[in-house]
C-alpha cells in the first residue's frame, strides 16, 4: 500500500509562511536541495536562528519525525533534530555537509562504525510499535518472534502482493517469489537478537564532512536481522571492501551470508524499486530469484 503520492503539497510561500509562524521570525529564503524521489526538500534562513530543513510531501511526514526521533533517543547514530511535525511538512535540523563527498576507505570505515553501533541496540521481538514507511510504502512491522516468519511475510510477501495488486508486478514473479518463501527457513537464520536497522543507508542518506558522518537521513527503521542492512549497504555502488572489513571486525559476518543469504536480502529493495521505477529493474529480480534456484 503506497502511500498518498497524489496529495497536494504546500506551494514554496505557504511554507515559509508556516515556517515564519513556528518560529516567530521572518523566513528569508527557501533553496531546493536533493531530496530523493519522495517529497521536496528546502533550506530555509530564519532570521535571528540556523536555518532549517522543510519537508514537503504526500507521504505521511509524522512517520518519519517519529523516526528520526526513535533514533535520536534510543540509538548512537547522528540524525537531524525534529522540530516541527504535521503530515504535510516536517521540519528540520540542518545540517551542513560536503557538496560532493568522496567515499573513500576511511569513510567506508565509519559508516560501519555507526551500522555496527546501531545493530547494538536490541528489542525482544521483530518489528516496531507501528508500521513505518520505506520510501512512499507502508513498512509492516507486527511484533514477531520469528525473524525468518517477520521477513517471509511481512517484508518478500507483504511487498510482492502489494506490486501484483498495484501492477507493477506480474504474478508470474509473485508465484517465484511464494516458492522461495516456502522454503526460506532452509536459507535464512535466527540472528542472536533483533537489532535495530536503518533500512535505507546509501550515500543520498548521509550527510557528510569529510571522512565524518554527520547525519542519517530518511530512515525505514524496524527491529531484524542485522544481514538485512549489510546486504542493502553493500548493494550500492558507495561501499566496498573497507566497510565490510570494518563491520566484520566490529560485529562479525556469520559464514553463507555472501553466497546463500545475500540475495535472499535483495529481493526486498529490488521489489521495492520495481514499484517505483518499474520493468527496468526486473532483470535485477530475475537475477536473485535465479541464483535462489526459483
Amino acid at each position: 500500500m503506497a502511500a498518498d503520492d497524489d496529495a497536494e503539497t504546500p506551494p514554496p510561500e505557504e511554507i515559509r509562511a508556516r515556517v515564519e509562524s513556528l518560529f516567530d521570525a521572518s523566513a528569508t529564503d527557501l533553496t531546493e536541495l536533493d531530496g530523493g524521489f519522495v517529497g521536496t526538500v528546502y533550506r530555509v534562513s530564519v532570521s535571528g536562528r540556523d536555518p532549517v530543513v522543510a519537508k514537503v510531501g504526500g507521504t505521511p511526514l509524522t512517520v518519519e519525525a517519529e523516526m528520526l526521533r526513535y533514533l535520536a533517543a534510543e540509538s548512537p547514530i547522528p540524525v537531524p533534530e525534529v522540530f516541527h511535525a504535521e503530515d504535510d511538512l516536517l521540519v528540520m535540523e540542518f545540517v551542513e555537509g560536503d557538496d560532493d563527498p568522496t567515499f573513500g576507505p576511511a569513510l567506508e570505515r565509519t559508516v560501519a562504525d555507526h551500522l555496527a553501533a546501531l545493530h547494538e541496540v536490541t528489542a525482544d521481538a521483530f518489528g516496531f510499535p507501528r508500521d513505518t514507511l520505506s520510501g512512499p510504502y507502508r513498512q509492516p512491522n507486527p511484533r514477531t518472534d520469528s525473524w525468518v516468519e517477520f521477513y517471509r511475510d511481512h517484508r518478500l510477501r507483504h511487498c510482492a502482493e502489494a506490486a501484483v495488486a498495484e501492477g507493477s508486478l506480474h504474478d508470474s514473479y509473485r508465484r517465484r517469489i511464494e516458492a522461495f518463501a516456502e522454503n526460506i527457513g532452509s536459507v535464512l537464520t535466527e540472528p542472536d537478537a533483533p537489532a535495530l536497522v536503518h533500512g535505507d543507508v546509501w550515500e543520498a542518506n548521509l550527510v557528510v564532512s569529510g571522512d565524518e558522518v554527520r547525519a542519517f537521513l530518511d530512515p525505514a527503521i524496524y527491529y531484524g536481522h542485522p544481514e538485512v542492512e549489510l546486504a542493502y549497504v553493500v548493494g550500492t555502488n558507495a561501499f566496498g571492501d573497507a566497510f565490510l572489513e570494518r563491520y566484520r571486525e566490529r560485529r562479525g559476518v556469520e559464514d553463507g551470508f555472501f553466497e546463500e543469504r545475500r540475495p535472499a536480502y535483495r529481493l526486498y529493495p529490488i521489489l521495492e524499486h520495481v514499484r517505483v521505477f518499474g520493468d527496468r529493474y526486473l532483470s535485477e529480480l530475475d537475477e536473485a530469484l535465479d541464483r535462489l534456484g526459483y
